[in-house]
């Protein structure tokens, strides 16, 4: 008897992957998920999965097709701000909460290099956290590659911004090397940000809600690589999670907030927290 397409779909999908995310990986595909376009070239998909990664996961995501002429830019401010307020200083047309920052301070606690200027590097605590991964763009591409001491050390490009983050999720579609990371942070169920990079090179802005049981249990990182290859992602990045993560897109009800940030402690798009950077998208 022949496969359907859909199972031959999923067994793809989890070949290097856990056993439990076969189940996973069906429940992704096959959701009826809410699509909107309020502008061209910029696709909102949204879920509520009551059964995914052992809980209720509440996902926002946007598709992001380059070849209509979207360009991604990283911004970054002096004192702490909203994404939604720091997307609409900088033009956005949508936006996703950036890297690691010193929540006291207000500065970046992982490298950060715009253009010829250094303003940050990364923390020993970082290095011994999460920090596998950097996101580089110039001239409205982005890239996403590996990252280490060495290379920051090393680092001579002088155009562009460049922002380390992690760990890095995939790289050229496998799971990326987490071994270097604190297992606990890998392993804990967050609200998480990611980026992340398809074949044909659409960008993704991914968020996953959490630290609300029974609306959104967030997830750990290998269940947050494992959702950005089901997506597509051949390359992805995890962004700064917890109260950070945020989802902003212009035209949108609740001052543009997709997601339901969790500081606020409700299940509603009113919990923003201020950050250092984000990253979005402009024409």
């Amino acid at each position: 008897m022949k496969k359907s397409l859909l199972i031959l779909l999923i067994e793809i999908l989890s070949i290097s992957l856990y056993a439990q995310t076969k189940s996973d990986s069906l429940a992704i595909v096959s959701a009826q998920w809410e699509v909107q376009e309020l502008v061209k070239g910029i696709t909102h998909k949204k879920i509520l999965i009551s059964n995914l990664y052992g809980g209720t996961q509440h996902i926002n995501i946007l598709f992001i097709d380059p070849k209509t002429n979207k360009k991604i830019d990283i911004a970054v401010s002096d004192t702490l701000m909203k994404t939604s307020d720091m997307a609409l200083k900088n033009g956005a047309m949508a936006a996703i909460n950036g890297s690691y920052f010193n929540m006291r301070v207000g500065n970046s606690v992982c490298f950060l290099k715009v253009g010829t200027e250094l303003k940050d590097t990364t923390t020993i605590k970082e290095w011994q956290a999460r920090v596998t991964g950097a996101i580089r763009v110039h001239k409205g591409k982005l890239e996403l590659f590996p990252w280490n001491k060495q290379i920051e050390t090393k680092y001579t490009k002088k155009k562009g911004t460049t922002l380390a983050s992690g760990p890095l999720l995939l790289l050229n579609g496998r799971e990326y090397d987490w071994t270097m990371c604190a297992q606990e942070f890998i392993e804990t169920k967050h609200p998480r940000s990611a980026v992340a990079v398809t074949e044909k090179g659409m960008v993704l802005f991914i968020t996953v809600d959490g630290r609300m049981p029974g609306f959104a249990d967030g997830v750990n990182i290998r269940e947050l690589a494992h959702l950005t290859r089901v997506l597509g992602g051949k390359d992805a990045i995890n962004l700064d999670g917890g109260g950070s993560t945020t989802l902003w897109l212009a035209g949108v009800s609740h001052s543009g907030v997709l997601n339901c940030p969790c500081d606020n402690g409700k299940f509603d798009h009113m919990g923003e927290r201020k950050v250092a950077n984000i990253l979005y998208v402009y024409e």
